[in-house]
């Protein structure tokens, strides 16, 4: 008896330690599977005693939101020209060098003269200055004699200079001492518009402007998202309507925001379906007629694509005769060679170039300057 007890003795011994050993290796495991909840637990009573919650485990009402994007810091918008020259190689090796080489011969006949106004022409000056130019520079080589290559450099770029254009204001109107300064963009699809409205808020901007921008072009699919990408790039909030709304709303609604919320300048793009062009034009006139409510608008800039030439003069007509152009903005002037549009655009409407694009980047919209743009031409 005593011997059967002894044993059952051993045995429960032997569970009670199996029990034990059991538990020992799968408490830490069942701890690791189940963390969250202890983890919980304390980070409540972290709560409820004000004090912080753990370090290494933070509750997921704690977690910071992430970081905002930081803003893009524009170029500054003076001197881009100078620094952009090099865009203009088509146009210098075709208007700026063809015109030096030619000059720059010992003798100057009839056939001579005739190359030099075939490549004005080729260069969209266009007839009428093309025929100005050359009855100028015939002059001043009789006067001059003896040319040097310096004599000849000299000579094109102060003619050059002056069918450019330098005694007119190529300023943009962009602030006004009691109000937001008003500026209507328009033009036809494809000429880059709305991009030219996201770049010129991108000059503004770097000139220490608080520019608001308008979506008032409601007819394009996509447009007023476009432009508004570009203004949230720079800060510049943007004023927009429902997709095929009433432009003229969108258009007043953007200046009245603008005026309430003490900005700068107000952008507005616009439509630009040519091919409706009754439709088009009327819809100018009336978006300009509902802004003017406000008070008048500061520029009209034209956006025109320089490598269409004559139609791109086509084109300036039409707008011109529906809204008072105050300036032309120039787009891809560096994807082409006839760099001589910058003279016809400005003797077809009678107003200056203010802006050129000079390429893809969000930087490379640059006020126009007569100087450096003729430089860049006759640059060797």
């Amino acid at each position: 008896m005593e011997t059967l007890t002894l044993v059952l003795v051993v045995a429960a011994a032997a569970v009670v330690l199996g029990v034990v050993a059991a538990t020992a290796l799968l408490g830490p495991r069942r701890r690791r599977r189940g963390a969250a909840a202890p983890t919980e637990a304390r980070l409540a009573g972290d709560r409820r005693t004000g004090s912080l919650a753990s370090p290494e485990v933070e509750a997921p009402d704690r977690l910071a939101p992430p970081e905002a994007p930081g803003l893009e810091r524009p170029e500054p918008s003076a001197g881009r020209l100078v620094r952009l020259r090099s865009r203009l190689g088509r146009s210098q090796s075709t208007l700026g060098r063809g015109l030096l080489g030619l000059l720059s011969r010992e003798r100057l006949d009839d056939a001579t003269w005739e190359e030099i106004e075939e490549v004005l022409l080729t260069a969209d000056v266009g007839v009428a200055p093309t025929q100005e130019l050359v009855e100028r520079l015939r002059t001043r080589v009789k006067a001059l004699g003896t040319r040097t290559p310096e004599d000849v450099a000299t000579m094109l770029r102060e003619e050059l200079l002056g069918l450019v254009g330098t005694d007119v204001d190529r300023s943009l109107h962009t602030t006004h001492p009691d109000r937001p300064a008003v500026v209507l963009v328009v033009g036809v699809n494809g000429t880059g518009k709305t991009t030219t409205v996201g770049k010129l808020a991108r000059v503004l901007v770097a000139d220490g402007r608080t520019v608001l921008l308008g979506a008032a072009d409601t007819f394009r699919a996509a447009a007023a998202d476009q432009l508004q990408t570009w203004g949230e790039r720079v800060g510049a909030p943007t004023v927009r309507g429902p997709e095929g709304g009433d432009p003229a709303s969108v258009a007043f609604d953007a200046v009245r925001q603008g005026a309430d919320g003490g900005y700068d300048t107000v952008l507005l793009d616009t439509a630009g379906r040519l091919q409706n062009k009754v439709g088009l034009m009327d819809e100018l006139g009336k978006v300009k007629r509902v802004v003017e409510k406000h008070g008048p608008v500061d520029e009209v800039l034209l956006v025109l694509d320089a490598t269409t030439g004559q139609n791109g003069l086509a084109q300036a007509r039409v707008f011109a005769e529906v809204v008072d152009v105050t300036g032309i903005v120039l787009t891809k002037l560096d994807g082409t060679a006839k760099g001589g549009i910058v003279v016809a655009v400005q003797r077809e409407l009678g107003v200056p170039v203010k802006l050129v694009g000079l390429g893809e980047g969000p930087d490379d919209l640059a006020p126009f300057d007569p100087a450096a743009f003729v430089d860049a031409l006759i640059a060797p």
